[in-house]
């Protein structure tokens, strides 16, 4: 299998898990601020996985404390921070989705400079055709939601603190594993939202048995699972292919929203889920085809001397 097309566990894995972390925040939502929910969201996460690694004997490297700080300051306290405050400041779901749906396109623009890895034409092509899924499945939702102007800055920043991360996290190849990696990146996220929500006096959680059941589904799925397996195929596959299957994440979180929530999907929606699909095959393929024409490649005869 070519190192950069994604195993198919890794990748179903990821697609149901990301896309799970929407429903998880809207219940707990029901019950807490926002920063309540981000705080505890991932304090117990560094604890939970914290202790697996303790468990485990995992050891950390003095060096790699800044970077993984790092990743995490960008992949889940800008990523996160700018998805729940653009919720809150009025933005819509879809539209944010939407500016979401850059963030592959802008990986793949910077991946080549940035890390070295060549995108094809079929992969522009794919991710342009993902883009426009994307909106087709969103297509109800895309509305200003009364939001002011500069709300919209706060999903572009998202946007950005995630293709920075993605772009970072390949570039490093930090040689830590993922268990270490999630527990430290959870961590520095918890103490800038705990900071946070003890500033606005909101660190204390509701004693609601839904929101602990809310933090244990986002705890589990959302980060272990959903973040696990991006960073996962982020290493074995390439920052643009990770970046292509979140693509998917729209049709899927959909598919939870009317599962869980009885919310129907849009006319457009089930249109918008096969160009979506369309459009990540064809992306991952010339991935895979990319590599493969490297590799059969003839080397060039050096002179002797």
């Amino acid at each position: 299998m070519s190192p950069r097309r994604p195993a198919a566990a890794a990748a179903a894995v990821l697609v149901v898990c990301w896309s799970s972390g929407f429903v998880g925040a809207e219940f707990a939502t029901q019950d807490a601020p926002v920063t309540t929910v981000l705080a505890w969201r991932t304090l117990l996460a560094a604890g939970l996985i914290g202790g697996w690694a303790l468990l485990r004997s995992e050891r950390v490297r003095p060096g790699s404390l800044l970077r993984q700080a790092v990743l995490g300051l960008l992949v889940q306290v800008v990523y996160l921070g700018g998805v729940f405050a653009a919720a809150g400041a009025g933005v819509s779901a879809g539209t944010s989705a939407l500016i979401a749906a850059l963030q592959p396109l802008l990986v793949a623009a910077l991946a080549g400079p940035f890390l070295g890895e060549a995108v094809t034409r079929r992969q522009r092509v794919g991710l342009l055709i993902g883009a426009g899924g994307v909106a087709l499945v969103v297509a109800g939702d895309i509305t200003g939601g009364g939001a002011a102007p500069v709300a919209f800055l706060l999903p572009v920043a998202a946007v950005v603190g995630l293709a920075g991360g993605t772009l970072l996290e390949r570039r490093w190849g930090p040689a830590e594993s993922l268990v270490v990696s999630l527990a430290l990146q959870s961590a520095v996220a918890a103490l800038v939202f705990g900071a946070v929500a003890a500033a606005r006096d909101e660190f204390v959680p509701p004693a609601d048995p839904g929101f602990w059941a809310a933090m244990a589904w986002l705890v589990v799925l959302a980060t272990v699972g959903g973040y696990g397996s991006y960073l996962l195929v982020v290493r074995r596959s390439g920052a643009t292919t990770a970046s292509t299957l979140l693509y998917l994440t729209p049709p899927a979180t959909a598919a939870w929203a009317w599962a869980m929530f009885g919310q129907a999907p849009g006319p457009t929606a089930l249109p918008g889920v096969l160009v979506c699909a369309v459009g990540v095959v064809l992306a991952l393929r010339g991935a895979a085809g990319a590599v493969d024409g490297r590799r059969r490649a003839p080397a060039v005869a050096r002179p002797c001397r």
